[in-house]
């Protein structure tokens, strides 16, 4: 399975076609260990870019419980956070981002796909009918078939 490995100054990022995992060091008191968050599940990804202070990459999901604060020091405290230090962290998050959007757009289009073939299906019924090999009934009973109606 393919994997990527972003490393923040708290953490490390891994990045797999159908889930992310956030494996925390020990940093203002995040402790250590890892939690695992469903690609399907992420409905939102900030990104801050550091300056002053640190910056970092936060996930947001269905049922998560992510800080809502606005400032560093609340994301140092959400688990659903890894920080970054410098431009080269800052940048593979940016990588991050743009790799899990991909995953996402891609488990999209394979759920759109099914419509399509059963489009492409349904158009091939129509040429059968129109060529005399199906009747008017079956090309209907079957375009219902395949619809689910």
């Amino acid at each position: 399975m393919e994997s990527y490995e972003f490393k923040g100054s708290n953490g490390t990022l891994v990045v797999q076609p159908t889930k992310v995992i956030l494996k925390y060091g020990k940093f203002l008191g995040s402790g250590k260990g890892e939690k695992e968050i469903r690609i399907k599940s992420i409905t939102g990804i900030q990104i801050k870019k550091p300056g002053l202070l640190a910056g970092y990459i936060q996930f947001a999901f269905s049922g998560g419980k992510e800080q809502n604060g606005r400032s560093v020091f609340d994301a140092t405290k959400d688990e659903n956070t890894i920080m970054c230090s410098n431009k080269k962290q800052y940048e593979g998050f940016l990588t991050a981002k743009e790799l899990i959007e991909k995953y996402q757009d891609e488990m999209d289009n394979g759920n759109k796909s099914t419509s399509v073939s059963t489009a492409d299906e349904i158009k091939k019924l129509a040429d059968l009918r129109d060529s005399g090999i199906l009747t008017e009934e079956e090309f209907a009973a079957k375009k219902k078939q395949l619809l689910g109606i």
